[in-house]
């Protein structure tokens, strides 16, 4: 499929993912392009998503949109992140079918896949148990909206796909430690225990579990050649395929912060899912996506990006 010349709905296409993969579908020349804010179009609201789809028109439409959050954030609200991202879902996809869209995108997450899931995660095991518990309700929520792209295809011959993307960072990410994931929250506290001349910081968990962290431009690249090129009812994963220790993270971040001190682990709190990382053979064979941006340049790229846009008394990087 051709995505030039055909009108683009990106939900949550003024966020993190969405920001980026809106600057990328503009480079490829697709035109026009329509990324409503939350303030414009609630879609949680079917009402709302009627109207947007009655004014767009969309063509191809990529349901970009979540409530996301780390372990913290998922924790503290599980009852907004299941019902927001699965009303989010259930009214996007269903009026894509109602206005017959010849092509939706559909993000799930890493998150639906079991706790205890054989690494690499294959899309075949998706189905064999229940999600790490502090964000099972995200998960699931959005597990549930792979079924109704699978059922659509099946009564209504529509052409919805399902992607799995692993955790995502980069330039634009969320550095509130709230509900920062991560790689940002890391960053965070390297940068401000540096500058503020602490010699300790405080990491969730005991650092020993692994993960998979996949650059947003990355990212972006493989949403776009899915788009064009895929169109099976098989979930896929969008992932680097290699896989990192929280404790070999944190470190390699201090050293590219400049951060010479200490990590207090707390065990106390939780390590979320023990394993993740992906088999990404499937996105390869099917439209030739394989990540190009290795963790040590993305993460040089992040550090300086934040380190550029936080209070200009922070504002100073060595990397």
């Amino acid at each position: 499929m051709d995505l030039t010349r055909k009108p683009i709905l990106v939900t949550g296409g003024a966020g993190f993912l969405g920001s980026h993969l809106t600057g990328h579908l503009r480079a490829l020349g697709c035109t026009p392009l329509f990324t409503p804010r939350r303030r414009e179009c609630d879609l949680t609201r079917a009402g709302d998503v009627a109207a947007l789809f009655q004014a767009a028109r969309p063509e191809i439409v990529i349901h970009a949109a979540a409530v996301v959050g780390g372990i913290g954030a998922n924790r503290e609200a599980p009852g907004r992140f299941f019902y927001e991202n699965l009303l989010m879902g259930l009214h996007v996809i269903e009026a894509a079918r109602r206005h017959q869209a010849a092509k939706t995108v559909v993000l799930g997450t890493i998150c639906a896949y079991p706790k205890f899931t054989p690494v690499p995660f294959r899309e075949e095991d998706l189905w064999n148990g229940y999600p790490e518990e502090t964000n099972a309700p995200y998960g699931i929520a959005k597990k549930a909206l792979l079924v109704q792209c699978q059922a659509y295809r099946q009564q209504y011959g529509m052409s919805a796909i399902f992607l799995l993307p692993v955790n995502l960072y980069g330039p634009g990410d969320n550095f509130d430690l709230a509900s920062s994931h991560v790689i940002p929250a890391l960053i965070r506290k390297c940068l401000d225990a540096r500058d503020q001349g602490r010699d300790e910081i405080e990491i969730w968990g005991d650092g020993s579990a692994t993960r998979e962290f996949l650059y947003v431009d990355d990212a972006a690249r493989a949403i776009a050649a899915a788009a064009a090129h895929y169109d099976g009812s098989e979930p896929v994963n969008i992932g680097s395929g290699e896989e990192i220790s929280i404790r070999d993270l944190a470190h390699k971040i201090a050293a590219l912060t400049g951060f010479a001190g200490r990590f207090r682990w707390d065990p106390s709190q939780p390590n979320g899912q023990p394993h993740r990382c992906l088999d990404t053979t499937r996105a390869h064979n099917e439209f030739g996506f394989r990540a190009t941006t290795a963790l040590d340049d993305g993460l040089r790229r992040t550090i300086a990006w934040y380190a550029a846009t936080r209070p200009a008394q922070l504002a100073h990087c060595l990397v």
